[in-house]
């Protein structure tokens, strides 16, 4: 198994020939030690949260559906706080090199287990360990770059550095993949007064006799479960606004799951009917790619290519 190092990263390690500081470290902002210490105990459920019930089968499907669309060939892939590298080998077309980058040692010893294979393979990820704020990679590396998880979210007042190296990491054409939190999540008002049962059965139908009901009625908003200090909520509009013409082009924007949201009653019921699995997921993208929903999800995918401008240093 191996690691990248500053001279071996992609682009010949940073412009410099050093390394920087990260954000966190520069400024104080974010308190990156409690993400490198995780235990083994921590990376593992960090692994398993997307699987073992309908309800996360439903969340990892939909990121797996939207990774799947927005692929990308190219020499580099990047997965920026990669975790346990459960979505690293979506990133890419055929053929492409894929690195995970991440502060944890044991998130990282997952994502180069044998769960993912040998590093280099198809799928398999190379592995660094450290901080996208002080990222050792030349600028303009990657054709695709994803930061994915609530990363931004989680980095809190540092997240728009983060966000800015990520930028900076993409090639022109290249994709950038982000996963935002805008509220605490939301779900179908015309769903939630139906029993599960029914909603089991409902799914049987086309997703064009069920959204329009769901739009229709709009959603209901969910009660936030934890204080949220250091947590920072992007918004769809502030990341729009970010994106424009002629340097960015917005590709895609999903909200994850807005229909049933976290309700693991209903979805168990669609998910023991196989065709109305299949159509809860169309209906759940259907749904997620309306603006309505977007302002108060609890997870919103989103997709935008570089269409001009080289990549530049920061100042200094």
């Amino acid at each position: 198994m191996r690691n990248l190092t500053y001279g071996d990263a992609p682009g010949g390690g940073h412009p410099t020939g050093r390394s920087r500081r990260s954000a966190a470290a520069q400024e104080g902002e974010s308190s990156p030690e409690r993400f490198a210490e995780l235990s083994p105990y921590r990376a593992e459920r960090e692994w398993t949260r997307y699987e073992g019930t309908a309800q996360r089968d439903l969340f990892r499907e939909l990121r797996e559906r939207f990774l799947e669309r927005n692929r990308r060939a190219c020499a580099w892939t990047l997965d920026g706080g990669a975790g346990p590298g459960r979505f690293t080998a979506l990133l890419g077309g055929s053929g492409a090199r894929r690195v995970a980058l991440d502060l944890s040692v044991e998130m990282l010893r997952l994502a180069r287990s044998g769960r993912a294979g040998a590093p280099g393979a198809e799928g398999a990820p190379f592995v660094v360990r450290g901080d996208l704020g002080a990222a050792p990679f030349a600028f303009g590396s990657f054709g695709q770059v994803a930061l994915l998880g609530n990363v931004l979210g989680f980095a809190g007042p540092a997240g728009e550095r983060l966000l800015s190296e990520a930028e900076r990491l993409l090639t022109v054409d290249g994709l950038l993949l982000l996963e935002i939190a805008p509220g605490p999540g939301v779900r179908s008002a015309y769903l939630e007064r139906l029993p599960a049962s029914a909603v089991g059965r409902l799914f049987e139908a086309p997703p064009r006799a069920v959204v329009p009901r769901i739009l229709r009625e709009g959603f209901v908003r969910e009660p936030r479960r934890h204080r949220e200090r250091g947590f920072k909520r992007w918004s769809v509009p502030e990341i729009v606004g970010r994106y424009g013409a002629p340097l960015w082009a917005v590709q895609e924007i999903l909200a994850v799951a807005p229909a049933l949201g976290a309700d693991p009653a209903r979805i168990g019921a669609v998910a023991s009917r196989r065709r109305a699995w299949a159509r809860l997921l169309e209906t759940e993208e259907a749904v997620g790619h309306q603006r309505g929903c977007w302002e108060e999800s609890a997870a919103v995918l989103v997709a935008v290519r570089r269409t001009g401008g080289a990549p530049v240093p920061p100042p200094s």
